[in-house]
């Protein structure tokens, strides 16, 4: 294994779970954080439940970000409303390469106008969970075969960085994927947890919205009309099994959502997330379906998504 130094620019769940597995693996693994997170991890640690104990990361917790302090990745893991901040301070540090792990529908452009060119390798995380008020990390991946850390290069071709990056994942046994189109991903990646967050914030009992079936028929039906959608607009959905919500009757695609928000990983993977992050849920609400409707109307019929 060659020895690779990485920064977790972010120290909620994900980017905390990932700072934790890095270190586990070996890699020189350093986080930045701000605020009460932070002064809780210099006084504590970033500490994690693993089989029911509880251990301390061996990484080194950062307050601030020289320019000359150089890493071979930047692991991007902050919200949406948080990126244009986060980008703007690492402008100027002389990394090469920002893994972003956001829900966004922004061009990549954007980003690379901020921090240069070529700097961007978009991605997604695969893992949910929380942490406790005593700030000890209660999370885990996703199951491969529903979400693994997914990644590709603007362009959507291979790259050295790329094949990095995957020995990385491998080494530290994160699950993970590469893809040819990035962008498309994240469209069809908001097309599905939108209408979930929504759920929850339409309900007067979210921790129980699974037994409230009108809530869960018109999820549903938000799922199959955004999929459907999306395939005709772009041609294809990535990943394929998307379109397993265009496909399934509307009352058995109701059943499986009833039970996958009643189950532990509807807890773990969509609750927390949708009740800890609202405001930028609904933000996210509010660009995905402009997107659709600016779709519609310019009628950008399977065209290739502009990055």
């Amino acid at each position: 294994m060659i020895l690779m130094r990485i920064l977790i620019y972010g120290a909620g769940v994900i980017g905390s779970l990932y700072a934790a597995l890095f270190a586990e693996a070996g890699y020189d693994t350093n986080i930045y954080a701000r605020g009460k997170r932070l002064e809780a991890l210099r006084n504590n640690g970033l500490q994690y439940k693993k089989n029911q104990e509880v251990i301390k990361a061996e990484i080194r917790i950062l307050g601030e970000l020289p320019n000359d302090d150089i890493y071979d990745f930047v692991l991007l893991t902050v919200r949406e409303n948080q990126l244009y901040e986060a980008l703007t301070e690492l402008k100027n540090n002389k990394s090469n390469t920002i893994v972003t792990m956001i829900n966004s529908l922004d061009s990549y452009n954007k980003w690379e106008d901020i921090v240069g060119k070529g700097r961007i390798l978009p991605a997604f995380p695969g893992a949910g969970g929380s942490i406790n008020d005593d700030g000890i990390l209660d999370a885990a991946l996703t199951p491969r075969l529903i979400q693994p850390t997914t990644f590709a290069e603007i362009s959507g071709n291979k790259s050295e960085r790329t094949k990095q990056f995957s020995e990385i994942l491998r080494h530290a046994h994160i699950p993970y994927q590469k893809v040819t189109d990035m962008h498309l991903w994240q469209i069809c990646h908001l097309a599905m947890v939108v209408p979930i967050a929504d759920a929850y914030y339409e309900s007067d009992d979210p921790e129980k919205v699974e037994k409230e079936w009108k809530i869960m028929r018109k999820t549903a039906e938000r799922l199959k009309r955004n999929f459907n959608f999306l395939r005709k607009q772009k041609g294809k959905l990535l990943p394929w099994k998307m379109n397993i919500f265009r496909f399934l009757p509307l009352p058995f695609l109701a059943i499986m959502l009833v039970v996958t928000f009643g189950s532990s990983f509807g807890d773990k993977f969509m609750y927390q997330h949708a009740m800890k992050a609202p405001d930028e849920m609904r933000e996210l609400h509010k660009q995905f379906y402009a997107y659709m409707k600016k779709m519609k109307k310019c009628g950008c019929k399977a065209k290739k998504v502009q990055r």
